[in-house]
């Protein structure tokens, strides 16, 4: 018997996990990225919604850290998560949009790219991990909602201004 569709929304510094026939999706990505790692054959997918590029960041103590919230973290445990569910490693993928500069400052103050600086951190976590990124859209100065869909493997980007890509 076949199951309904459903979309499961991520929030901002959240994340989550679906199966085919399942659909994930978060929006408001301006300097956030949303990371999407998952197993194709076994139409397993994650999202991670990512706010900062470094836990270090935070000014919470450890054990109240909001793991979804920063690069560092979000990644490895949405590989961890994944895995519990029957992901496997070696053919993990991702792809990865959002990272936009969404204000314009006089300063060069690398504190202030914070959507370039998360793209880079999450790139970083993802290299370390050995995962194949396989798909990006990111930079530029608009906003973004996602929608993964794990049986097909396609993520669907739509960009205010800009209509619907797909990766």
């Amino acid at each position: 018997m076949n199951r309904i569709q459903q979309i499961v929304k991520v929030g901002i510094a959240d994340m989550n996990i679906v199966s085919s026939p399942d659909l994930i999706r978060t929006s408001g990505l301006g300097s956030c990225v949303g990371v999407v790692i998952y197993d194709k054959s076994r139409e397993l997918g994650g999202l991670a919604h990512v706010m900062l590029p470094d836990s270090s960041l935070s000014k919470n103590s450890t054990s109240a850290l909001n793991l979804a919230k920063f690069a560092d973290t979000a990644v490895k445990e949405l590989v961890l998560r994944l895995l519990q569910q029957g992901a496997r490693k070696e053919v993990l993928k991702a792809k990865i949009a959002g990272g936009a500069q969404m204000f314009q400052f006089t300063s060069n103050s690398d504190m202030m790219r914070i959507g370039p600086r998360n793209v880079e951190a999450v790139k970083k976590q993802l290299l370390s991990l050995r995962i194949s990124l396989v798909g990006e859209d990111t930079g530029g100065n608009s906003g973004r909602t996602i929608e993964f869909n794990p049986k097909s493997g396609v993520l669907s980007i739509r960009t205010v201004n800009k209509g619907i890509t797909y990766l």
